[in-house]
């Protein structure tokens, strides 16, 4: 079946489309200017561009609801979860109905015994492991932002833990997604591992809302350590930080977190979360285990930085103080904000096989250098992910035309070292240029075919990933 034309949809239909939306749902239907606004991108450089009204649902059936009109009337469904993804993931580039989801919040159910639970997609991750902390159980993904667990599953979102825990792919054991005909499709159980059919699960983690709505979500918990150490240790080159990252893994030391702050981070972090670390580059570390195991685990660490000009470390085992460590490095992107009055930060990721992290940190850097950029670097460097977040004035169009230079140079060098164009901000509007490069085009066409397979009309968030 053809796909429809990539054209903003009819606004004959999308009146359609409300009129109906509103005589089943009521006030749970918005229109207004500031509403529809804040629905469409705001963390990001790409333009915003609003939904023609918002739904609130309040459960699946809402959901359904939704899905069932707009794909009478062909009018496009963008799912929205907290609105913290940063490649344009919740535009509404042909118009259409965004689906806020919330109001779907609860924690369905928990398995203490097998390490799992069952949540609606509006829960947050901090309300997830505030309620679970009683039960000893954690959840461990943590992107900066408090972002919706839905929406971590569809952008297959990490953060600090991943090098020990892995991803969202790793984390979800299964799912349930409204798809474009109406249909709620399960895509797996509560069992550790299935060698049952496809792995559907996967195919919806990451797919950025385009082949349905996730409306439930099986996750993997874990036992909160008995023992948790965390460390700051100073380095003189970014270089020297990302060397001894790269034997503290080769090695097999198992960090739990191991995060990368360049210099001028650093200062944009003491001055914003209240530290008082030296302006260099620095590692934040944190281990996991027995008393015994992490006192071992930070001996071996800090021999490693000896080998390469770094420390002394300053640890601490103090749940406070570990807290404030880790908020300063979730709030980097505010931090940023301050380096530059009337800028704002725009904020990209690539990811490395982790014996070229160095090489591709510092050409970075003399990118930034040379194009005269205030671009402080963070990174997950356990696995190779980095972040650069470029103050800019986005009203300067010579300005942005250097940045989105610097931005193509960043992503080519990235994929030239056999890395990925977006280790875990996801592909949105942003990158979709880049995926053929990084896959190739017999793999777009797979992905085509998939999308024509489950949403014939392109109706599920047009304009992402893959252009049809």
């Amino acid at each position: 079946m053809a796909i429809s034309a990539v054209k903003r949809t009819e606004p004959k239909a999308v009146e359609q489309a409300i009129r109906a939306l509103q005589a089943q749902l009521g006030n749970k239907v918005v229109t207004s200017d500031a509403v529809r606004a804040q629905h469409g991108h705001t963390t990001t450089w790409i333009p915003n561009q609003p939904p023609d009204a918002v739904v609130y649902a309040a459960n699946t059936k809402d959901v359904q609801t939704v899905v069932g009109i707009c794909a009478e009337a062909r009018v496009p469904v963008i799912p929205f979860g907290t609105g913290t993804s940063l490649e344009g993931h919740v535009n509404a580039p042909l118009g259409g109905i965004c689906i806020d989801l919330k109001d779907m919040n609860r924690i369905l159910a928990v398995h203490p015994e097998d390490l799992d639970c069952v949540i609606e997609p509006g829960v947050t991750r901090k309300f997830l492991n505030e309620s679970l902390r009683d039960q000893g159980m954690f959840f461990p993904l943590d992107p900066g932002a408090d972002a919706s667990l839905g929406g971590m599953a569809s952008t297959r979102a990490s953060g600090t833990n991943a090098v020990r825990y892995g991803t969202m792919k790793d984390n979800v054991l299964a799912l349930k997604a409204v798809l474009a005909n109406g249909e709620i499709v399960t895509t797996g159980r509560r069992a550790k591992k299935s060698a049952a059919g496809y792995d559907l699960t996967r195919l919806f983690v990451g797919a950025e809302g385009t082949l349905g709505v996730i409306t439930e979500l099986t996750l993997k918990l874990y036992g909160i350590p008995e023992a948790i150490s965390a460390a700051v240790c100073p380095f003189p080159s970014v270089e020297a930080a990302c060397n001894a990252t790269i034997m503290t893994i080769q090695t097999g030391i198992p960090v739990a977190r191991i995060e990368l702050l360049d210099a001028l981070q650093v200062k944009a972090s003491n001055a914003y979360s209240k530290l008082t670390l030296k302006e260099t580059p620095t590692l934040f570390l944190e281990f996991h285990g027995s008393a015994a195991g992490v006192k071992e685990q930070a001996e071996s660490f800090g021999e490693i930085a000896k080998e390469f000009g770094g420390g002394p470390s300053e640890w601490t085992t103090k749940p406070e103080e570990r807290t404030k460590l880790w908020q300063a490095r979730h709030d980097a992107y505010w931090a940023c904000s301050r380096l530059r009055e009337g800028a704002r930060p725009l904020a990209t990721d690539v990811c490395v096989p982790i014996s070229r992290l160095a090489e591709c940190v510092v050409e970075t850097q003399a990118d930034i250098a040379e194009m005269k950029l205030i671009a402080p670097i963070v990174g997950h460097v356990g696995d190779g992910n980095f972040h650069v977040s470029i103050i800019v004035d986005a009203e300067d169009k010579a300005e942005m035309e250097t940045v989105k230079k610097f931005l193509d140079r960043l992503a080519k060098r990235a994929l030239s070292m056999e890395g990925t164009c977006t280790g875990e901000h996801g592909v949105g509007q942003g990158k979709m240029k880049y995926l053929a490069t990084e896959l190739g085009e017999p793999a777009l066409d797979v992905m085509r075919s998939v999308k024509r397979a489950l949403d014939p009309d392109n109706l599920m968030n047009p304009g992402k990933i893959v252009a049809l």
